[in-house]
């Protein structure tokens, strides 16, 4: 009995323990093919995960978007032009990164549905989320960039030539000739009023004025009109001595003109406080950018803010160049800068600047006829706004004629005089269209 015990004992023990081995082996085999699957299972993953990011580059996206090559490709050049040619360098370069860094795809810094139909939508801010552009851009569409520069530009101009002579404010206003008469020409090619009205703005060769005029008439087309004023402007010493001087004679050009009187210190804190009211009151639409540009003169005419003085001409000043230019230039997406409208722009463009520099010019022709002491034509194409090159061009091109002939503070009077002119006839298109 014991030993018949024993040995089936034993068979138990025996069959445990090849149970227990055969469930080891099971279990080790199922780890086995588990593991398998999980690497394999992860190495899909991983494959997956791999594709999904190469999707999601701008390399792959670019692929599929030959419109983006070319908007980056013209941002190069706009660089190029900026950095070696030194055209009008301080905007033209932001504003070519900028327009670089909204036409890299994918990188979502600006989206032009926040600003659609002329408004901000601040319910997209909060549910999708905005870009870095997105907020900068707020300063131009609120128009808080185009004020901010007229300060600046304010508190580093010197009103006394045209203090000295009144006259100089007629050529400046004639100056803006070219602004309404394209226009009237965009209108006829078949662009909406307000189009026309941004586009004209051009001929006032006055960056700032450009955009805070289109900003709020024809946002869609601010990247076009910003690099087409901004361009026009750098392009002043090419684009004005042909106009000039085949609107004058040789004996013209060789006017001398008499020494300007001195302007009291009086005189010029008086100036910005009455343009300010007479402007304002007139024309109400243009009180931001005057005012602005007035308070920056009389923070420097004053001299006893001369710290805030300062600060206006230089670190406030560049700070809000950088941070125009940067969103200006994110507005120029392929879709709305590659069209022929874009072409139709920069061509009117062009026109408008050129029948502003020589609405200036035929002014002046036109006084000497009743005036005694004749005023060197060649002044009045710098009431073209374009601070302080236009005036320098006059002085150029007449020195060519005669090299003892100094007529650079003679042209800075038309010259600031078309900034105060450029900004009236903002807030005109403004007031009729706005």
């Amino acid at each position: 009995m014991k030993k018949t015990l024993l040995i089936a004992l034993s068979v138990l023990l025996t069959l445990s323990v090849l149970l227990s081995l055969s469930s080891a082996a099971f279990a080790a085999e199922s780890s086995a093919e588990s593991a398998a699957e999980t690497v394999e299972t992860q190495e899909e993953e991983s494959g997956n995960a791999l594709i999904n990011f190469l999707k999601q580059t701008g390399f792959s996206l670019l692929a599929k978007n030959y419109k983006s090559l070319i908007m980056m490709a013209i941002s190069f050049v706009l660089m190029y032009l900026a950095i070696v040619k030194k055209f009008e360098p301080l905007l033209l370069l932001p504003i070519a990164f900028g327009m670089l860094l909204t036409n890299l795809p994918g990188a979502g810094m600006f989206h032009e549905e926040f600003f659609a139909d002329g408004h901000v939508h601040w319910d997209l801010f909060g549910s999708v989320g905005g870009g870095l552009i997105d907020y900068l851009y707020l300063g131009v569409k609120l128009g808080i960039y185009p004020c901010l520069i007229f300060l600046g530009i304010g508190a580093m101009t010197d009103f006394g030539p045209l203090i000295a002579n009144p006259k100089c404010m007629l050529l400046g206003a004639a100056a803006q000739i070219g602004i309404f008469i394209t226009y009237i020409g965009a209108n006829l090619l078949g662009f909406l009023p307000t189009e026309s009205a941004s586009i004209g703005i051009i001929g006032g060769a006055d960056g700032p004025t450009a955009i805070f005029v289109t900003s709020r008439l024809s946002p869609d087309l601010l990247g076009p009109i910003a690099v087409a004023a901004y361009s026009y402007m750098a392009l002043v010493p090419f684009i004005q001595p042909p106009i000039m001087k085949l609107l004058t004679t040789k004996k013209e050009r060789k006017i001398k003109m008499k020494e300007l009187r001195p302007v009291s210190k009086t005189e010029k804190i008086l100036f910005p406080i009455v343009v300010t009211v007479f402007v304002s009151l007139l024309v109400p639409s243009a009180a931001p950018l005057i005012g602005c540009l007035m308070l920056g003169n009389l923070m420097k005419e004053s001299g006893v803010v001369d710290r805030i003085a300062k600060a206006a001409q230089n670190e406030l000043m560049n700070i809000v160049t950088i941070f125009l230019g940067i969103s200006v230039g994110a507005t120029a997406t392929a879709d709305t800068f590659l069209s022929w409208k874009t072409l139709g722009i920069m061509a009117m463009g062009i026109v408008a600047f050129a029948l502003g520099s020589a609405g200036g010019v035929l002014l002046a022709k036109f006084m000497n006829l009743f005036l005694k002491n004749k005023i060197n034509p060649l002044i009045g194409s710098a009431g073209v706004s374009a601070v302080p090159m236009a005036a320098r061009v006059s002085q150029t091109v007449g020195q060519k004629e005669d090299p003892e002939n100094f007529l650079l503070m003679h042209a800075m009077g038309p010259n600031v005089a078309g900034v105060i002119g450029s900004a009236i006839a903002a807030g005109v298109l403004i007031a009729l269209f706005g």
